[in-house]
């Protein structure tokens, strides 16, 4: 396996990182739907123009493009929103790390509807896991978190827990970028739609600091989707998927530098993180072993 791939891997978890700080920013001055409409606008044109560049949609089905359909409605709108609106009330610290549970999502999801088999990893990595989120709700109580609002980053984590599922069903009838571009148009006109049908006009509207912060975490959330794609093109999942998992990571050493005094962290926190990050790692890289 080429050494391009573990970089890739790894600059994507980064630029996932890095969109988390830009989106917890601009929530200072604006509100967590001009977030998600913003990161869907920057997403739906750079796909679409990665599809243009590289020759088209290509050959396809209507069965993936149901999928995709269906993994943004669920992922893209759910997954984001439940995700944004988790960094404003949470943190991104915390909201990274329970939201990053998605890859325990869908090996659950996958034993159930698809068969896969329990393996060891999966029953210690699901340990390590319910540890580090005990550690978090504790640590986030300590610093002001209600226990409650975790639930929206656990939320988060299940949509994207299940778009895993729908888009792996999808890229057996078509390509990543275009099957991702499907997705992130779907998303960008149901949830345009609903915030004209509620009459939430104002919403797409965003100026200053917080326009430029939601527009970088737009280009650095699909770049990191993008690089993470072109990771799993060239490697193995059980190599990609860990060092994808290791966002918190990152997102924990950039709280402490851009969002000093913004956001708290303590030692349950920290090390909270860091067991759910190893819990990830026992599930996708120990589990097909």
């Amino acid at each position: 396996m080429p050494r391009t791939v573990y970089l890739l891997a790894l600059v994507a978890a980064f630029s996932s990182a890095g969109a988390t700080i830009f989106v917890r920013q601009g929530l200072r001055g604006s509100g967590p739907y001009t977030a998600l409409w913003i990161n869907l606008v920057v997403g739906t044109i750079g796909l679409w123009i990665a599809v243009i560049g590289t020759g088209g949609i290509g050959p396809t089905s209507s069965r993936a493009i149901g999928f995709f359909i269906l993994a943004g409605l669920i992922g893209t709108i759910g997954g984001r929103l439940l995700r944004f609106v988790a960094i404003h009330k949470v943190g991104a610290s915390i909201a990274a790390a329970l939201t990053n549970l998605n890859p325990l999502v869908s090996a659950a999801l996958a034993i159930i509807l698809l068969g896969e088999q329990v393996t060891l990893p999966i029953i210690a990595g699901t340990v390590v896991i319910v540890g580090g989120t005990i550690l978090l709700s504790l640590g986030g109580h300590r610093i002001g978190v209600r226990p409650v609002d975790l639930w929206l980053p656990l939320l988060s984590a299940l949509c994207f827990g299940v778009v895993a599922i729908l888009r792996k069903l999808g890229l057996s009838h078509m390509g990543a970028i275009a099957g991702t571009a499907i997705n992130a148009l779907t998303a960008f006109v149901a949830f345009t739609a609903f915030l004209l049908a509620s009459g939430r006009r104002d919403v797409m509207v965003c100026r200053g600091r917080s326009l430029a912060y939601f527009i970088a975490a737009g280009f650095a959330e699909n770049m990191g989707v993008f690089l993470n794609v072109v990771a799993l093109s060239l490697g193995t999942v059980s190599v990609v998927a860990p060092l994808y998992g290791s966002t918190p990571i990152f997102v924990l050493f950039l709280s402490l530098i851009f969002l000093r005094g913004i956001e708290a962290l303590n030692t349950r926190i920290v090390i909270g993180t860091l067991l759910i990050v190893l819990g990830i790692y026992l599930i996708t890289a120990l589990s097909g072993r």
